[in-house]
């Protein structure tokens, strides 16, 4: 994605400045709890950024030079799937790639949640689509990489 591109869509009014703000102090506990796992380049160097503007929108965690977007959704989400799907459409058109997770899955099973960003940071198919010779621990740690050579 070329620079011109990128500030065109990060872009913001004041009033989507404050929002985004507000809405950083005012974290659920699911985006706090996943919050701790992806700042300070805890990804291989991957800078995150949370309640950032993209567009429109404002996108609950952002990774700019992957193109990723996170999104930590709530019950409300289920009854907004279409906007959300309006959403998602157009950051796609946008070059971004978006992940969605539930509430309860980042509250509960936040190693899997993290191995999930980790493939996609890296291209790798989820585990469920590799042959079982191939199927990636779910453990997590910076002990185990499974040798994967991680980013300076």
């Amino acid at each position: 994605m070329g620079v011109e591109a990128m500030s065109e869509i990060t872009r913001m009014k004041a009033t989507t400045k404050q929002n985004s703000r507000s809405l950083r102090r005012e974290m659920t506990d699911a985006e706090k709890l996943f919050w701790r796992h992806l700042r300070l380049k805890q990804f291989a160097g991957y800078k995150f950024r949370r309640q950032h503007p993209l567009g429109n929108y404002i996108v609950d965690f952002v990774c700019l030079e992957a193109a990723l977007v996170l999104e930590v959704d709530g019950g409300q989400h289920a009854e907004s799937a279409n906007n959300d799907a309006i959403r998602t459409q157009w950051l796609q058109e946008k070059g971004f790639h978006v992940m969605r997770f539930w509430n309860n899955e980042v509250l509960n099973n936040i190693e899997g949640v993290k191995l999930a960003i980790w493939n996609c940071l890296l291209g790798v198919q989820p585990p469920s689509q590799l042959p079982p010779r191939f199927a990636l621990p779910l453990a997590w740690g910076k002990e185990r990489n499974n040798g994967v050579r991680m980013r300076k």
